[in-house]
């Protein structure tokens, strides 16, 4: 009797489970501590979705999409014309939150550091390559730097994030713009690379005297101490939510969602911040699409209320809004 009864469970059980649609993303690492709680949340009340998001970065994702392999891509550089041409259908770019690439570094020194951007861009073109060089002590007075060799750590991988710390690079210095440039892959002139913003926090976490460039969110979780930087008021401003959403508040109202907000102007401004962006195919729509679509319209209304708790700004309501639209 107990064996029938467990039996009659079990399909009833059966006779109630539902088919699960399986969403494939992939692309930016900066974004990916948001957005892995944003698809637990979401599945929470949307259980016969599951999503599948591989942190690659950006330059991946980009690929991805164009190879179609996946239903959505996610990257924090805009794509280019090349690569838009490539794909077989229009692709847009919806941002999704604003973010901070933070400067970490491992040092043991009695203070908080300061930068500005000529001196940052010389450290990372190898032109500063000791931490008590002259440059760097003028902007820390009060400060004790030792005599260790700086080693700078930056992204083996195309990245979006390379993307926008290049960006500004060469916003703040004709040096850099000239001998390096923007992109979301360079040709470094000093350094060792590492995948990933994970891959990057690790190896700075792991090496003392290192400096490297990774996205706040990942700098907070692993205690990773950051750069204050100088930005165009004149104020040392360490990364935070706040100093990324006056950067974003720089932002024209008739201005393309993909347009730079590096070195904004404006109090309280911190110069290294940036949108991320999903990118959706603009074709048929498929299942997996119309998923996707419900979900973006969950992240720009409800989702927008969990940003702060990650250390990332949500978007201003009035472009939340536009992009709710754009994605009708």
């Amino acid at each position: 009797m107990k064996s029938l009864f467990s039996l009659i469970l079990v399909l009833l059980m059966a006779t109630n489970t539902y088919a699960v649609t399986k969403v494939n993303g992939a692309g930016a690492t900066f974004p990916y501590p948001m957005y892995s709680k944003w698809f637990s949340e979401y599945n929470k009340n949307n259980k016969d979705v599951q999503f599948n998001y591989q942190s690659i970065g950006s330059g991946g994702g980009i690929r991805q999409l164009i190879k179609q392999t996946v239903d959505f891509g996610a990257s924090d550089a805009p794509m280019k014309e090349r690569d838009m041409k490539k794909a077989a259908w229009p692709v847009k770019h919806i941002p999704t939150v604003l973010g901070a690439v933070s400067v970490a570094y491992n040092l043991e020194v009695n203070g908080n550091l300061n930068l500005d951007g000529e001196t940052l861009s010389a450290i990372f073109l190898g032109d500063i390559s000791k931490w008590n060089d002259g440059r760097i002590q003028k902007l820390n007075p009060a400060v004790k730097l030792p005599n260790t060799d700086i080693l700078v750590v930056r992204r083996a991988d195309g990245s979006g994030t390379t993307s926008i710390f290049s960006d500004y690079l060469s916003t703040v210095s004709t040096k850099w713009e000239s001998k390096v440039g923007r992109g979301k892959s360079l040709k470094w002139p000093v350094g060792i690379g590492s995948k990933g913003n994970e891959g990057v926090t690790a190896t700075v976490k792991q090496t003392e005297g290192s400096i490297g460039y990774v996205e706040l969110a990942y700098a907070l979780k692993n205690n990773l101490p950051t750069v204050a930087l100088k930005n165009k008021a004149g104020e040392f401003q360490k990364p935070s939510v706040q100093g990324v959403s006056l950067s974003a508040a720089s932002l024209k109202k008739d201005a393309k969602v993909t347009a730079s907000i590096v070195d904004a102007a404006g109090k309280g401004v911190y110069p290294i911040s940036a949108f991320t962006y999903i990118l959706l195919p603009v074709k048929e729509e498929t299942t997996q699409l119309k998923e996707v679509k419900k979900f973006l319209k969950w992240a720009l209304t409800k989702g927008q209320n969990m940003t702060e708790e990650l250390h990332y700004a949500p978007l201003p309501k009035s472009l939340a809004t536009k992009m709710l639209e754009e994605i009708k």
